[in-house]
This record gives structure tokens, C-alpha cells and sequence, in this order.
């Protein structure tokens, strides 16, 4: 038997937004590196997103691990790209009072619902 040695492809697909996930998934590099990095192993990686080959969920990690300038690279410019999101929505749906609108849609909805279920 003979150990096949060359390189394993990386179980990475970069979308059409720039956004890397992990091959045959929804699951985003981001997302796998930020489980790894609170304490979970590939394990319960895996375990948490059934989507995901153990393997691939190390082959991430290792890759990580060996390339990890570059990777934090681009987790700091997905970060920027999610802070301006976030702002740019912000200045056009406001969060100030959101939970006094959300519940002022909702009043009318609870007493038409009491008012069936008297009837």
C-alpha cells in the first residue's frame, strides 16, 4: 500500500461576494474560525454544523493555523465591510425606539387575536 503524498485541494469556495465558505456548504470561513478561536474543537465544530466534513473542519483549521496573517487579513476586512453595513443601515432604519414601533404593530394583532378566541 502506498500513501498517495501529494497536496490535498482546501476545502474552501469563495462566492460571488467575496465571502469564503467551506466547500459543499453554507457554512463561512469566519464562522468555523470563530468557534476554533472560543475553545471549540473540530469535533464539536463539526457537531455544531452537520454540514461539515470533520476533515475539512481540520484541514480548515490547519490552514489557519499555517496561513494565519493572511486569514486574519481577511477577517479584519470582512469585519470593516460588516461595520459599514451595519452603519449604513443604521443611518437608514434607525434603532432608536424600534422596540416602541415594534410593539405599537403588534397591539393591534394581540386584541384582534383576544377578540376571535372571546368570540
Amino acid at each position: 500500500m502506498s500513501l498517495l503524498t501529494g497536496p490535498e485541494p482546501m476545502p474552501f469556495l469563495t462566492d460571488s461576494d467575496g465571502v469564503v465558505r467551506i466547500t459543499g456548504t453554507r457554512v463561512t470561513l469566519d464562522t468555523l474560525i470563530a468557534a476554533f478561536r472560543e475553545g471549540a474543537t473540530a469535533e464539536a465544530i463539526a457537531e455544531q454544523y452537520p454540514s461539515l466534513a470533520l476533515g475539512d473542519v481540520y484541514t480548515a483549521i490547519g490552514y489557519y493555523l499555517r496561513h494565519q496573517a493572511e486569514v486574519e487579513s481577511y477577517l479584519e476586512k470582512r469585519r470593516r465591510l460588516a461595520d459599514q453595513v451595519r452603519q449604513k443601515n443604521e443611518r437608514r432604519f434607525s434603532p432608536v425606539g424600534i422596540r416602541g414601533r415594534l410593539l405599537a404593530r403588534r397591539k393591534p394583532q394581540v386584541l384582534l387575536s383576544k377578540h376571535r378566541h372571546q368570540q
